[in-house]
């Protein structure tokens, strides 16, 4: 299996990278013990730190789909690609193009919310569309599902009323859909 760059890339970046030096390499896997021991392990024998990796078997339960960000230069990750490739279990590799993939990621975050404090949280919640999950008497658990900078910005605003807790996915990501109609549908 080859990888198959999805969509378009800026003329400044290669197919998969964003211009914060990431890749996002989607990888799907036959659903068996070890497989993300040994694709994992790939990656760590190359020096390259998984920044994201969010793992789930796909809709046949056959095969799971590995979401995977690395921070890497071109030419060391078209090696990591290779290799990958010749994993037994790798049944597909992508390259998802930043521009031409929708992205997301949640974010589950308790806070410090005194009385006094609480109403601006929520506001932001509400400014943000964010979730409150639990609320305890100084403490309130929110959480957010949105694109990686949108999430960024909420936990950057949440910051100074004291982060006790924070979880965050790391991103999903899927290719955009085709916006045409095929030729067969054209008038």
């Amino acid at each position: 299996m080859s990888p198959a760059p999805t969509g378009s890339a800026p003329t400044d970046q290669a197919p998969g990278r964003n211009s914060g030096g990431t890749t996002t390499l989607v990888v799907h896997v036959e659903n068996k013990a070890g497989v993300l021991a040994r694709v994992a392990g790939l990656f760590a024998r190359r020096g390259f730190n998984i920044e994201s990796l969010a793992v789930a078997p796909t809709a046949s339960g056959r095969f799971s789909r590995l979401t995977i960000v690395v921070g890497v230069d071109a030419a060391p990750m078209e090696q990591v690609v290779k290799q990958l490739d010749k994993l037994v279990n790798v049944v597909d590799i992508q390259e998802l193009n930043p521009s031409a993939s929708v992205e997301r990621e949640l974010m589950m975050v308790t806070l410090r919310a005194d009385p006094s404090v609480r109403g601006q949280i929520l506001d932001l919640v509400r400014v943000f569309q964010a979730t409150v999950l639990n609320v305890g008497y100084e403490e309130i658990m929110v959480s957010l599902t949105g694109s990686p900078s949108r999430v960024d910005d909420f936990e950057a605003l949440l910051r100074p009323y004291g982060i006790v807790d924070v979880q965050r996915t790391g991103k999903v990501a899927l290719a955009k859909l085709v916006k045409t109609a095929p030729e067969s549908l054209a008038p």
